[in-house]
């Protein structure tokens, strides 16, 4: 039987003990009822993978031994995807779920001129990416950057491959490429503007299809994580 899984939110590497925080120690202790002696394992979302041994059953300060320390490699392909804040923040926080457990290494919520205003909650949508990785028993927790101006995006992309998915007729677009590093920008309901499209083309920005259909803004950007990350 697999062993439970949680996630640290800091780890020194070395320490032989680590007292969890109430809110792991209260799961632990008194939601699954575990008790002094048995072993679960944590990751802290940097590829540390750590089995230990409860010491101290503290429903507050649980406190576990290490018993085991493995760094698992980072994953072969980094995937980005940039994809416009929407009006419905369920639908946002469904995309992040979906792509952290498809695999996808950074995600970059973008500021664009089509972009209604809202509230981005960082921590709720951070919780939402840790609750994922656990779901899914990964030990890499993708990268969530604050809300960022695609102008901006566009400007600072380092990537070997920058594409730009639109629905814009003609510009030549084509099937997502394969590459080990790349960044796509998904764009709001209504897509990206003529002169936001035009600038990331300028900036070396590949224009993209994701398919025959218009796809709905969140379901892109799943659609985007599986193709480029499940190859």
């Amino acid at each position: 039987m697999a062993l439970a899984f949680f996630y640290l939110s800091e780890y020194n590497p070395g320490d032989e003990e680590i007292v969890l925080d109430e809110d792991n120690s209260r799961h632990i202790i008194q939601v699954l009822r575990m008790q002094k002696g048995q072993r679960l394992q944590l990751t802290d979302g940097r590829g540390r993978l750590l089995t230990a041994t409860i010491v101290d059953d503290h429903k507050k300060k649980c406190r576990v031994r290490v018993d085991d320390a493995v760094q698992m490699p980072a994953r072969a392909r980094r995937i980005t995807i940039a994809m416009a804040l929407l009006k419905n923040a369920s639908r946002y926080e469904w995309f992040l779920e979906k792509a952290t457990e498809i695999g996808v290494t950074g995600i970059i919520p973008l500021l664009s001129e089509r972009t209604e205003k809202q509230h981005f909650r960082q921590d709720r949508m951070q919780n939402i990416l840790v609750s994922a990785l656990l779901q899914s028993q990964q030990t890499w927790l993708p990268v969530l950057y604050p809300p960022t101006r695609v102008e901006e995006v566009i400007r600072v992309a380092k990537q070997e491959q920058r594409l730009i998915a639109h629905c814009l007729e003609g510009g030549g677009r084509q099937s997502l490429p394969e590459g080990n590093e790349q960044l796509i920008l998904i764009g709001p309901e209504g897509d990206f503007t003529k002169s936001e499209i035009d600038a990331a083309l300028e900036h070396g920005f590949l224009p993209v299809t994701l398919g025959e259909t218009r796809l709905r803004t969140e379901t892109a950007g799943v659609a985007a994580a599986a193709l480029m990350c499940i190859r």
